[in-house]
């Protein structure tokens, strides 16, 4: 089956790097990533593989539990790469820090790599975070 990079983009950000729970974060990336993805971390760490970019994701996660990604705009789509302009922040409250996903997808069913930007802050007088976008969690992704 193939799939949309704007639908790797979202679910990258709701069910892998906005998810709590280990063993859903898990199964999204089996469904998500190749094993050669290779996840660049704006810090300046590279996490290759499943088993890295889980450990990165959670790490990322555990950070900040509360926080939510929201997409500023739809994903923008250029072959089989893309982009999403993102915030994250506790729900409700002015959105804590902003960035950009990228990935560059192989067969369009897989990540192969995704590049991380953050911004450091937001003005203190940003809006609330609205309610998440979500993807079609029904939908499936092979490896």
């Amino acid at each position: 089956m193939s799939n949309s990079i704007s639908t790797l983009l979202l679910r990258n950000l709701s069910d892998v790097f906005g998810e709590n729970d280990p063993v859903r974060r898990r199964a999204a990336i089996d469904e998500i990533f190749h094993e050669d993805a290779v996840f660049y971390d704006p810090q300046g760490g590279i996490f290759r593989g499943r088993d890295e970019i889980d450990g990165i994701a959670g790490v990322i996660k555990a950070t900040h539990p509360d926080f939510e990604y929201q997409p500023l705009f739809p994903p923008e789509e250029l072959g089989d790469a893309g982009r999403v302009r993102w915030v994250s922040g506790t729900p409700g409250k002015p959105p804590a820090y902003a960035g950009t996903d990228f990935i560059v997808a192989r067969k369009r069913s897989h990540c192969f790599g995704l590049s991380l930007f953050r911004q450091s802050s937001l003005k203190q007088n940003a809006p609330p975070l609205p309610r998440l976008l979500t993807t079609n969690g029904s939908q499936t992704f092979g490896c």
